[in-house]
């Protein structure tokens, strides 16, 4: 059975106008992977094709939409669509609205953010047995944690020289990236005293966000007197620098930060040239390259057969890889394994079947390269099918045994 909703669109010409739309499965959260996923129309202009809302073989997913990974995360958590927001003018200065009019039910959420113990914890004391009944309709069954593409969190920047040239060779240790976005040092002869003594203007992600996650872990490894780990950067410094500014999604720190004087700021790859050192900062000697990054990773295996039945098991971090660039991840997809929607269900199924199978030529590793991620190993990707696709293991989507009676509902 489809959902309906009204997918509401504000139109710089026309008023405030409504679009009614199935729509089987819904989610949204982190903005990184949003370029991969496709999300909804803006000023306009129709909804980007992404591996998640395009045509066959997924046609039963709804327009991806990115309001950051906590956003998401909760937006699933608590099925409350109301979260899904958008800004349908494309323009900055508008209040985002409700993707969807009347509420509809979240079936998943994208998140660089893992699910937090306190997280998990509510879920199931509200939605999971052996809190919940299974006969009760609050009992929405298992929640599923698993990587979807591997990522870096890059360091943009933008500095002049006193003769008028432009920085092309940036390259900063972790020290000095704790340095600058604590705000221990505040002008860019302290970082290299061949440098001007321009301001330096950090800027940094406004509400909760996994690139933050990412980033703030890798400081926290290396200065955790100055950085917890946090996907709130206000959260994690403790005293926000007088010289740092929030902005908002990964869109607005690219291009602020590079069209900014003395700017520097972080943001995951997808809207930067993550090859350029004139772009990018190289952090202790590295760019954040495909190979780089998947040499930071390759040391992370997934977890042993026995112990992939909780989603904490799926969320695997290195704050400081021994080789590789410094900071690196995994950007999440969150699901669960019972819908009450059969047709949920078999969209659910039929992504992971296509997005974690072996064969290059049906799978999405070509859209997640040209989005600027990077897609994960063959051992992931064998680990995840058998485990929750394959139909007669007890923690695949939609097992008969395991989803006897329970889901998240219609």
């Amino acid at each position: 059975m489809f959902k309906r909703n009204v997918l509401a669109v504000s139109m710089a010409v026309a008023g405030l106008c409504s679009a009614q739309a199935m729509a089987a499965v819904v989610g949204g959260g982190a903005t990184l992977p949003q370029n991969l996923y496709g999300v909804p129309p803006t000023d306009g202009a129709a909804a980007p094709v992404g591996i998640l809302n395009g045509p066959a073989p997924q046609p039963a997913f709804a327009n991806y939409v990115g309001v950051g990974s906590g956003g998401g995360k909760s937006a699933f958590l608590t099925n409350n669509s109301d979260l899904l927001v958008w800004t349908f003018d494309g323009d900055s200065t508008t209040p985002p609205e409700k993707v969807y009019v009347p509420a509809v039910t979240v079936d998943y959420a994208g998140s660089d953010s893992i699910l937090s113990s306190a997280e998990l914890t509510t879920y199931r004391a509200a939605h999971q047995s052996p809190a919940v009944p299974t006969g009760n309709a609050a009992n929405w069954g298992p929640i599923i944690q698993i990587p979807a593409e591997a990522t870096s969190v890059t360091v943009p920047y933008k500095l002049t020289l006193a003769n008028g040239t432009a920085v092309n060779n940036l390259n900063l240790t972790s020290a000095q990236l704790c340095n600058i976005f604590s705000g221990t040092v505040t002008t860019w002869n302290q970082v290299n005293s061949t440098y001007p003594t321009t301001p330096i203007k950090v800027y940094y992600r406004a509400g909760s966000s996994g690139t933050s996650e990412i980033f703030t872990r890798h400081l926290n490894s290396q200065c955790p007197t100055k950085f917890t780990t946090n996907g709130t950067f206000t959260t994690a410094v403790g005293t926000v620098p007088a010289n740092a500014t929030a902005v908002t999604g990964s869109t607005a720190m690219a291009s602020t930060v590079l069209s900014t004087e003395g700017a520097i700021g972080y943001v995951g790859p997808e809207d930067v040239n993550a090859s350029s050192n004139a772009v990018v900062a190289r952090v202790n000697g590295n760019l954040p390259t495909i190979g780089n990054v998947t040499t930071a990773l390759s040391t992370i295996a997934p977890p042993a057969a026995a112990d992939r039945g909780l989603p904490e098991n799926w969320a695997k971090v290195l704050p400081n890889p021994a080789t590789g660039y410094s900071i690196v991840g995994y950007t999440f997809l969150v699901f669960n394994q019972c819908y009450k929607d059969s047709t949920d269900t078999s969209a659910v199924r039929s992504f992971i079947n296509r997005h974690y199978t072996l064969t290059d030529l049906a799978n999405n590793d070509d859209e997640i390269i040209a989005a600027k991620l990077i897609p994960i190993t063959d051992t992931w990707k064998t680990a995840v099918r058998e485990t929750f696709f394959t139909a007669t293991n007890s923690l695949s989507v939609g097992n008969t045994t395991a989803c006897n009676g329970i889901g998240r509902p219609l």
